[in-house]
């Protein structure tokens, strides 16, 4: 939770998922004879994943268009971990859960760090974007004809 309480989406547009906290990425993936594989606990965090986001209204998924991303991250403890550590086997999990096509469609992906919670979560705000390649705080493109601001 980040001050005691998630953060709210000011976008009635956002689709809002709560999903459990993901393995680490070296405990995520397993090398195998050359081959690179999802470990066990890989597999078992996708299957999390996938209930989490059948339990959800799936309205039109998967979902099209470029999309926005914000994560807001509760670990499990106080221990120093780097933020972006979990994004692979979260963005990874929902694309094989089916929420979107492919993770490449997102543009804006913003991670905040909350305080730990037991076992940790992750609130994620799922939105689509205007037609624009990136888009400014304010909601406005910035690399539309090479403009800069």
């Amino acid at each position: 939770m980040c001050g005691g309480r998630w953060l709210a989406t000011s976008d009635p547009a956002a689709l809002r998922l709560h999903l459990p906290w993901p393995p680490a990425l070296n405990r995520y993936y397993r090398h195998v004879r050359g081959r690179t594989l999802i470990s066990r606990e890989g597999r078992e965090y996708r299957r999390q994943v996938a209930l989490h986001c059948l339990a959800e209204d799936r309205g039109a998924w998967p979902l099209s268009g470029r999309l926005a991303v914000r994560i807001q991250a509760a670990p499990p403890d106080r221990r120093r971990r780097d933020v972006d550590g979990m994004l692979k086997a979260v963005l990874d999990a929902l694309t094989h859960a089916g929420l979107w096509r492919d993770d490449s469609q997102i543009d804006d992906l913003r991670i905040v760090r909350c305080r730990p919670v037991p076992g940790g979560a992750l609130v994620l705000d799922v939105t689509p974007l205007a037609d624009c390649d990136a888009v400014h705080e304010t909601g406005h493109c910035l690399a539309r004809a090479g403009n800069r601001e």
